[in-house]
């Protein structure tokens, strides 16, 4: 996968045959056809093996708090290393407008997220941690805000902003925090 995402991140989608991801993988191209039945294929389980959503799932079932800054705070950072991570894929995947059926299906992630950060706001509220307000409103939120610091670094080298993907982390979290919190 990663011989993949390296390549179609370099020529993009439709310049990469599978024999040339083949021998860069170090795999004859019917290992490839064995694995992945077809290229398409291949990326789809690579968004899908890459995404955020199995990470989150465990943070929030293993190391969330109940404190909101602390909690937000870890989300935000774990993910901002992912999307980072995986920055190539989604370079891909949003280039090629042939691909949109796997930006549909890789959706189901940030649903996920969206549940994960909903059940969350609705235990902070019930644990009176949190004032009551609309969870699905104030999750989606948090992500836009997230999603779009992330796509705002994505194209370009050159900052539009000295601050830091840290301080934005900080800065955002706390007005979430200063919001929310009784």
């Amino acid at each position: 996968m990663q011989a993949a995402i390296d390549l179609m991140a370099e020529k993009g989608y439709k310049g990469v045959s599978t024999k040339e991801i083949a021998a860069v993988a170090g795999v004859s191209e019917m290992t490839l056809f064995r694995n992945f039945a077809n290229k398409l294929n291949l990326l789809e389980k690579a968004v899908d093996y890459f995404h955020y959503s199995m990470e989150m799932t465990r943070i929030f079932q293993e190391e969330v708090v109940w404190d909101m800054r602390a909690d937000l705070l870890l989300v935000s950072e774990m993910y901002h290393e992912v999307m980072e991570r995986n920055r190539k894929l989604f370079l891909i995947v949003l280039a090629d407008n042939d691909l949109a059926g796997i930006r549909q299906k890789a959706q189901k992630h940030p649903r996920i997220l969206l549940e994960l950060l909903m059940d969350y706001f609705k235990e902070m509220q019930r644990q009176d941690k949190m004032i009551d307000t609309d969870a699905e409103t104030q999750a989606i939120t948090f992500m836009w805000m997230n999603y779009g610091a992330f796509i705002s670094r994505l194209y370009t080298a050159e900052a539009v902003t000295k601050v830091t993907r840290e301080r934005f982390a900080e800065s955002s979290v706390d007005l979430f925090v200063r919001a929310l919190s009784r």
